[in-house]
């Protein structure tokens, strides 16, 4: 059950086979040039670490991996080695799985602390669940839904780490929620004085604010007190219209309609009609909710999606029939779905396999009344770039009102697009140009840009996109004098400010 509901995900049609013969090239074939340099050798036993982009190779003096629960003995060693990085003026960044793609978990030369946990407690009545940092989605879904319960708002995928989703203030599909840390009751943090604080809104509430999409940058993130919502089945509707009516219809059908409780948009990425056409999916309960299956993933399906999703590539014939059986054969086919199952689905699913090439994810934020003017921007700006642009989602995020880097001040549509980008000098100056472009073009309508991603925005528009900015890089100093917490995120933009 749910297995077709999944994402609207590409369906499995058996088409997939043979899709290269039919392949368009898109843009001209010539020598890529040389490799970006995405490794760095290892000399004298030293530890590289990446991250998801892929182009981001950093030394780092000391990798601990945690996989205890955070009680005493784990308190007391993480307070050790936090000491150690202080005494010796080191760097040091905490950090799950690692998917920022631009060095926000990582930091040269200093120690980099990775959390892989599988502890939960969870308090039915207060519809409350209590976890420790490094603990993955997927454990959560598995957790709470053996006792009916699902995550109030986590990301759309489930092998992040629920702390690295509070730092990122990440959002998904649920409505109308605003990003995750929205539904944060309170955080245990380490300082690098080694103090263990609860932080809450009324409790430490000024490093709650900033450590809610911070980055890591105020303290070590042990555990989370996090609501919870009741798991039910869901039933979908698919709505067509034009792509450029999308940002509207979704803030018109959420205020309409309060039975709404999962949704999300897609648009068609081919080249020949790029943006013109959309599809919202909205979930609603469904009328019998007696017999509510187990969590799921969609196990063959996501798998045979893979090779449609992957044959995009270069492929406009690829992409009209992707956009076919996302947006014919799904909605003519789609099945029920509880909610913990329409979210427990890995990165990993869609992975591209290709040395050389690298997934590379954007997001904008606009305004419902501005989306027509986005869709403009990126077919402006978009297919005038090398880069192959292979998905578009759209989710609703109501005002984030705690973050001080807050990227929804108001409710925001949010757009996260997948890109394909070679991995050369070519690909990645490319890349910086067309995000910079397709940056300015939201600043002008009033919108802002996601932090996680690579670092291609300039300084200026920045403090444009965050205009607290300079608040945020000031209370740093004061609460971390010593800088302790630190990563590349901190030393291209806040450090200079």
């Amino acid at each position: 059950m749910g297995s077709w509901t999944r994402r609207g995900v590409l369906t499995g049609i058996s088409a997939a086979a043979g899709m290269a013969a039919g392949r368009l090239l898109l843009q001209p074939q010539s020598d890529p040039g040389p490799a970006f340099p995405a490794e760095l050798p290892i000399e004298d036993g030293a530890t590289i670490l990446n991250d998801a982009g892929e182009l981001t190779p950093t030394r780092v003096a000391a990798h601990l991996t945690v996989k205890e629960p955070p009680q005493d003995d784990m308190i007391g060693r993480l307070r050790t080695v936090l000491a150690e990085a202080v005494k010796a003026n080191r760097p040091f960044i905490a950090s799950a799985a690692r998917h920022s793609m631009g060095g926000q978990s990582l930091a040269e030369n200093g120690a980099a602390l990775t959390l892989d946990q599988d502890w939960l407690e969870a308090d039915t009545a207060a519809k409350t669940y209590r976890v420790a940092a490094g603990t993955r989605w997927s454990t959560i879904i598995s957790k709470l839904d053996a006792i009916g319960f699902s995550p109030a708002v986590m990301q759309s995928n489930n092998d992040f780490g629920v702390a690295s989703t509070f730092s990122v203030n990440a959002h998904g599909w649920p409505v109308p929620f605003s990003a995750c840390g929205s539904t944060v009751r309170s955080i245990r943090l380490m300082t690098a004085d080694g103090n263990l604080l609860t932080c809450s809104r009324t409790e430490n509430a000024e490093l709650f604010n900033h450590a809610m999409g911070g980055y890591g940058l105020f303290g070590v993130i042990t555990e989370l007190e996090l609501d919870m919502v009741p798991n039910v089945l869901l039933q979908p509707t698919f709505e067509h219209l034009a792509g450029k009516d999308l940002g509207r219809r979704f803030a018109e059908v959420l205020a309409s309609d309060s039975t709404i409780s999962m949704a999300y948009g897609r648009m068609d990425v081919s080249l020949d009609r790029f943006f013109e056409g959309a599809l919202l999916i909205t979930y609603r309960a469904a009328p019998e909710q007696t017999k509510i299956p187990a969590a799921s993933g969609s196990g063959f399906i996501s798998h045979v999606s893979r090779e449609i999703f992957r044959a995009q590539l270069g492929s406009d014939t690829a992409k009209h029939l992707r956009w076919w059986t996302e947006a014919v054969v799904n909605p003519s086919i789609a099945a029920q779905a509880t909610r913990n199952s329409l979210m427990n689905e890995p990165v990993i699913t869609l992975d591209d396999r290709d040395p050389s090439r690298t997934d590379i994810l954007h997001e904008y934020f606009v305004s419902p009344s501005r989306f027509a003017d986005f869709v403009a921007a990126c077919q402006d700006v978009i297919p005038a770039s090398y880069q192959q642009l292979l998905n578009i989602t759209l989710r609703y995020v109501d005002t984030d009102r705690d973050s001080v880097l807050a990227y929804a001040t108001e409710p925001r549509i949010a757009a996260v697009m997948l890109f394909s980008q070679e991995k050369t000098i070519r690909g990645e100056a490319d890349m910086q140009r067309m995000t910079e472009a397709l940056i300015e073009r939201v600043l002008a309508i009033g919108g802002s840009y996601y932090l996680p991603y690579r670092p291609h925005a300039r300084l200026d528009q920045f403090t444009r996109a965050y205009p607290r900015a300079g608040e945020f890089a000031a209370a740093k100093r004061r609460l971390d004098p010593g800088l302790t917490f630190r990563n590349h995120f901190w030393d291209r933009y806040l450090g200079s400010l």
